[in-house]
């Protein structure tokens, strides 16, 4: 009985900075990893559970994994910063955004430099991912569904399956990207106090 309680026990609301940069480091990981781990089963077949088990394809998920995690973490900011950015003006606007970008850099740097990708390469994800965000603010907030366009490409090369055994999957891989940040929409919806977190965000940028 316990067990069932804690599996349908609904999730913790979000109200504040730290519930916020824990949902953009839970999500953001799952999309990604998710993705990457079901296209390889699916590449691999009825290999799969010999592909896994092998030792140099574990390390190259391990990588894959980590490359992808800043994309994860740029399409979940961008979302949420086109939530947030709906019902203020345009200097409350800029003023979220900023301290958005602050909160999902401080999930990135939760982590060591994953010894897979190096300091150089993690560096430059940070950068990069810093200024995606940062262009957010320079447009409409785009449809939910709209968001991972421009990043699946790049996700979808991160696949640790060989480029010639990819087959023609990108659409299949940008199709699950679009409907897996849909998902995570309606949990933030479902979840978020909006006045709450934009005041603790506002309240950061103006102390």
């Amino acid at each position: 009985m316990k067990l069932f309680e804690k599996l349908f026990r609904p999730r913790p609301p979000i109200r504040d900075r730290g519930a916020l940069a824990d949902f953009v480091d839970a999500q953001s990981a799952f999309i990604v990893q998710k993705g990457i781990y079901e296209y390889s089963r699916a590449r691999a077949g009825h290999y799969a559970k010999v592909l896994f088990a092998e030792k140099d394809f574990a390390r190259s998920v391990e990588y894959s994994r980590w490359q992808a995690y800043p994309l994860g973490l740029a399409m979940v900011g961008e979302m949420i910063n086109g939530v947030l950015a709906s019902e203020a003006d345009g200097m409350q606007r800029r003023q979220i955004l900023d301290q958005l970008i602050v909160v999902v850099l401080s999930v990135l740097d939760r982590y060591p430099v994953p010894p897979s990708i190096g300091e150089t390469a993690w560096l430059e994800a940070r950068n990069d991912l810093a200024h995606r965000l940062d262009l957010a603010g320079g447009h409409a907030p785009k449809r939910v569904m709209d968001i991972p366009d421009p990043l699946a490409e790049a996700y979808f090369a991160m696949m640790p399956i060989h480029e010639k055994l990819r087959g023609r999957d990108f659409q299949t891989t940008r199709n699950y990207l679009r409907v897996s940040l849909c998902n995570i929409h309606d949990e933030l919806i479902s979840r978020m106090d909006r006045a709450a977190v934009q005041r603790a965000l506002i309240g950061d940028a103006a102390a």
